[in-house]
């Protein structure tokens, strides 16, 4: 094991991320815990709803407020804990030590402006760059994120390029400063799977080149077997399960993660002379405003125990590299 193996880049402890309404509290991320390894490739995953992005907004300080508040925990970064900078100390830790791509790149970068003005701000606020080097660098980002053409794309204008493009462009603003975490929010949303495979190898090589630490939050379990190391599966703003990818896939202990296996579709799965359905997950992700007592997903759970009513588990660590929240393997 080398020394980037053991070096923990980001760890995050105990976070809680609440929601204030008129319809009171929504606890989008209720005590999550997990950390980054530097140079490693983290995969968060789980249905709409369960706390992931907003996990990611917190480590950025870009949860809205009103009326997300960070009300707990800590998000520990190179000695710094993220919750506790002022907004003008965390600039000078977003985009240029830690950045994230969007999952909406035409929503994410600004209409009004060329391609190049946007890219070209980031070399001039987080390197100190006159506006002429920091075009020719802008150029140079371009051709790295394998765009054609990058000296006439700097002036055109984000609705003149493609939505593969667009999300180009986001990964070169990402990567711009060389950050030493990169958080992929689901980055290959509204692309055709063709663009999707050319984005994940992209992030994926860049990663390689930059030493950079990905988080790599997505839907696509297919995604995470390929590119992650470790994964964090995550339900209703809590950690349910946590392994090395090969571990997670070989050795699946909870039954939220397990439903989410079964339902991604498999080449070849389907038995001649019958129509298989996908195997889909029964019910709703409860609401963040009124959850459940005991175990969260103990209304959908296929496995549930009496004791799942009553409690909620703890995260109990199974190996080295596993941890899991979930009575079935909990002595009690």
């Amino acid at each position: 094991m080398d020394d980037t193996d053991k070096k923990v880049i980001l760890e995050i402890n105990e976070l809680q991320t609440y929601f204030y309404s008129s319809e009171g509290v929504a606890k989008a991320v209720d005590g999550a815990s997990f950390s980054l390894a530097a140079g490693k490739v983290l995969g968060v995953v789980g249905e709409s709803g369960c706390g992931k992005s907003v996990t990611a907004q917190s480590v950025m300080r870009l949860v809205p407020s009103p009326p997300g508040k960070i009300v707990g925990g800590s998000i520990l970064f190179d000695g710094m804990d993220l919750t506790k900078l002022s907004m003008a100390e965390m600039r000078h830790v977003r985009g240029n030590r830690i950045s994230m791509i969007f999952q909406e790149p035409m929503s994410s970068l600004n209409p009004v402006f060329t391609i190049g003005n946007q890219l070209s701000e980031m070399f001039m606020l987080h390197r100190g760059m006159n506006k002429k080097d920091a075009l020719d660098a802008s150029v140079e980002m371009l051709d790295r994120v394998q765009i054609p053409a990058p000296r006439s794309r700097i002036f055109e204008y984000p609705h003149q390029l493609s939505g593969g493009m667009r999300q180009r462009v986001m990964i070169a603003m990402a990567l711009s400063c060389e950050p030493e975490i990169l958080i992929a929010d689901e980055p290959t949303t509204a692309l055709d799977v063709t663009v999707q495979a050319q984005i994940i190898d992209l992030i994926i090589q860049l990663k390689e080149d930059f030493g950079t630490a990905v988080e790599m939050i997505t839907h696509d379990l297919g995604v995470i077997a390929e590119t992650a190391d470790s994964v964090v599966v995550m339900y209703a703003g809590r950690v349910v399960e946590q392994a090395e990818t090969i571990e997670l896939f070989e050795n699946t202990l909870h039954p939220y993660t397990a439903g989410l296996l079964a339902s991604t579709p498999v080449l070849g799965r389907r038995v001649p002379g019958r129509v298989d359905r996908l195997n889909e997950i029964k019910g709703m992700v409860p609401s963040l405003y009124a959850l459940p007592q005991g175990c969260k997903f103990r209304e959908r759970c296929p496995r549930a125990l009496p004791i799942c009513k009553e409690r909620e588990p703890q995260l109990a660590e199974i190996n080295d590299s596993h941890t899991v929240r979930c009575w079935l393997h909990i002595p009690h």
